[in-house]
């Protein structure tokens, strides 16, 4: 997918993800030994996007698992089209059970989900297996048969395994331990807030038309809001919508009367605000 470090940095810039040198090469790395790429971090730094940008940077598809609270093996590996399965053994009256069943578990009742999609065929893909932290622990045995074998086993149908590992990520907001089983299967990265020089760069990448000056008053309150002990510190995405907000509202200045008017683009709790206009001083940065 990728033929070195710099190629990927390269790449992923062209799609509009700026990678620092640790996502780089660890991304690389995830690519040259076909392992799955675990990335944890506060929410909003670029762990989803970083799949999205990978899928674009190879032309790859992407074929993506939300996961959730009471995500099940139906929802996420594959079940069968039982309404369908019905309709075809009433028409088939007359039919031994055996006859029947040879039909009914075929690929054509097969309603594949997110984990069986991105093992068959092959053409390349990314799989993103979304918020892994939120799913239940029982999952987890589920993802260490794909993620360790890349196969699923259909009883119906065998075990299928992949003719080309997709290229896979899994997020986590860190709300819950993942096991250590998982975490042996694959390659860690940390992903925190970027430093002010690439948050700069990529506020001016995704709102070219923000003046530089501006861009770095906004890393900068940004970076001081994210010292405070908030319920909830502004994202990367958070400060690239700030930004936006800034260029509607035709600021040309981050003054008190401007950031007190729009600090909810950025802060989402009440307290969060309350705490930020009380404490926010922007002569000292």
């Amino acid at each position: 997918m990728f033929t070195s470090v710099e190629d990927v940095s390269a790449r992923l810039a062209e799609t509009g993800y700026l990678a620092s040198p640790a996502v780089a090469t660890t991304v690389f790395l995830a690519a040259r030994l076909g392992k799955p790429l675990l990335v944890e971090g506060p929410a909003g730094v670029g762990k989803t996007e970083l799949a999205k940008a990978v899928s674009r940077a190879c032309d790859a598809r992407l074929v993506r698992l939300q996961c959730y609270e009471g995500v099940d093996e139906s929802r996420a590996l594959y079940e069968w089209n039982h309404a369908k399965q019905l309709l075809r053994i009433s028409a088939g009256r007359g039919e031994t059970w055996d006859e029947a069943r040879t039909d009914i578990f075929g690929e054509e009742f097969l309603l594949p989900r997110p984990l069986l999609t991105a093992i068959r065929g092959d053409d390349p893909k990314v799989l993103l297996i979304d918020e892994t932290d939120k799913a239940d622990v029982e999952i987890e045995g589920l993802l260490l048969e794909v993620l360790g074998d890349f196969q699923v086993t259909v009883p119906e149908l065998g075990t299928v395994t992949a003719a080309r590992k997709p290229f896979t990520v899994l997020t986590s907001n860190a709300t819950r331990e993942l096991s250590e089983a998982l975490r042996r299967r694959c390659l860690f990265l940390h992903i925190g807030f970027p430093d002010a020089e690439l948050e700069r760069r990529i506020v001016r990448l995704k709102v070219p038309d923000i003046d530089a000056a501006l861009a770095e008053s906004l890393v900068r309150v940004v970076g001081a809001l994210r010292a405070m002990d908030l319920r909830k510190a502004p994202s990367v995405a958070e400060t690239v919508d700030w930004a936006r907000t800034l260029l509607a509202l035709g600021a040309s200045t981050l003054d008190e009367t401007v950031v007190r008017d729009s600090l909810g683009v950025v802060l989402k709790h009440r307290d969060d605000i309350r705490k930020a206009a009380a404490k926010l001083d922007l002569d000292a940065l």
